[in-house]
């Protein structure tokens, strides 16, 4: 493929990237140099986070199906290859119609040699494993030079190839070590897979804003406010991730079902040690034991499930019903009001709603409705983390004031990076959350 020629034309629409909502900043905001979370640029990364993110999520949990041969595969592969339809049409939308169909070819031609792996394994076929990452270093190469002709050598093709083979080793890696047996280092690997998108989707949106600048008004995909809405896309749309294969795998009986756990764990780990960092580590157990009981909830669903009981079903609905209204109180208190706990109640409803759905469904074997559910459910998490992340900017905009540097990222789309002065950007989002043990057990002190 000449990837020379990809770039036939284009076009100035970015409709597929950018929702078209009164929320996002106009260009006299912008002027006002205010702090916030929903100018075009941060628009743009947020899309392509959740939808680079889901691939890796997909794409690693389609591998493990193929390699169990569950009922499920094909749901699985199905919603795969939507994510790329979705990809492809965001591509298109920026670069014209001929690039957005190179880009799919390209882009299900590596699903297909990973494919070809998992059947390779599955046939203890040596060889033909050989020829399946022989073609996934060709792919790299191939797509690294379609992204530097795209972004008009904003990318480099040689650090993009060494960001696509950690992209692959990380899926292989979480493959291989299923295959094995080792499933807490098939949870790590794809923990890490999904945590590189991001730094993949802060990279190509930095190129595409600075290569179209008059399309996003002036306004920057990397600042210390965008760089917070990323950062909880990732931790929530995780979380909801992992707690969804970890209910299917605990309705199954799979082996892995621990270790699907924790990595689940893992998440809540990785709030509550920020968490003690600034409050001390009283407050950063109290945090994870509110969190863990929360999960905790959706387990003692799918236990009921398994036991077909509905009185203990129930059970755990109410107590996820109290989780959310205290929740919520905390987060308007939290916020001064930036963020309303009616609104908030409302959407902690559609995540507990959406976690439920996606799993009973996928009880009743309905695996196309449970993995369309799935995905819906993945993505209602970067909506929840827009509107955190807004409240918090709005309430501190002193905090989220700086600009990072106007040049992109020196990146090879490689793992999520981090500026040195971000740490206490997350830090200080995640205190007002450990506020929320402290609420929660003087709730439950009062009643």
């Amino acid at each position: 493929m000449n990837m020379k020629k990809a770039l036939v034309t284009v076009p100035l629409s970015f409709s597929l990237l950018l929702p078209t909502t009164a929320s996002i900043v106009s260009a006299d905001d912008h002027s006002s140099a205010k702090p916030t979370v929903t100018t075009e640029a941060v628009e743009l990364r947020a899309s392509l986070d959740r939808l680079l993110s889901e691939h890796a999520y997909l794409a690693v949990e389609t591998m493990r199906k193929g390699a169990e041969g569950a009922e499920d595969f094909e749901a699985s592969a199905n919603a795969l290859s939507s994510n790329t339809e979705g990809l492809s049409k965001a591509i298109a939308s920026v670069y014209g119609e001929e690039a957005g169909k190179q880009f799919k070819q390209i882009w299900s031609d590596h699903i297909g040699y990973f494919v070809d792996y998992v059947k390779a394994t599955g046939n203890e076929d040596a060889e033909a494993k050989e020829a399946a990452l022989q073609e996934l270093t060709e792919y790299r190469k191939d797509f690294s030079q379609f992204l530097e002709n795209a972004t008009d050598e904003r990318l480099k093709a040689g650090k993009l190839a060494d960001g696509l083979q950690m992209h692959v080793n990380q899926l292989i890696g979480a493959f291989d070590s299923y295959v094995a047996g080792d499933y807490e280092k098939a949870y790590e690997y794809e923990r890490k897979a999904i945590e590189h998108m991001y730094g993949v989707s802060k990279g190509l949106t930095s190129a595409i804003v600075d290569q179209f600048p008059g399309q996003f008004n002036e306004t920057k995909a990397v600042t210390p406010a965008a760089d917070l809405r990323s950062n909880l896309n990732h931790l929530m749309s995780e979380h909801a991730g992992l707690a969804m294969m970890a209910m299917q795998n605990g309705i199954d009986g799979s082996e892995d079902f621990k270790a699907s756990t924790q990595a689940l764990s893992h998440n809540t780990d990785d709030l509550a040690a920020a968490i003690s960092s600034i409050y001390g580590e009283e407050a950063g157990q109290e945090f994870k034991k509110m969190w863990t009981n929360h999960i905790g909830h959706f387990v003692d669903y799918v236990k009921a499930t398994g036991a077909d009981d509905e009185e203990m079903k129930q059970k755990a609905l109410d107590a996820l019903d109290q989780y959310r209204q205290d929740f919520s109180m905390f987060l308007e208190k939290a916020t001064e009001g930036e963020l309303k706990s009616e609104t908030l109640a409302k959407n902690l409803q559609s995540h507990v709603d959406y976690l439920i759905t996606t799993f009973d469904q996928y009880a009743q074997e309905d695996y196309d409705m449970a993995y369309e559910t799935l995905r819906e459910s993945y993505g209602h998490m970067f909506g929840a983390a827009k509107a955190l992340s807004s409240g918090f900017v709005n309430q501190y905009p002193e905090k989220f004031s700086s600009e990072m540097p106007s040049e992109m990222p020196d990146t090879g789309m490689g793992g999520a990076e981090q500026s040195n002065n971000f740490t206490w950007i997350i830090l200080s989002v995640l205190a007002m959350l450990a506020g929320t043990a402290v609420f929660a057990r003087k709730q439950s002190q009062n009643q």
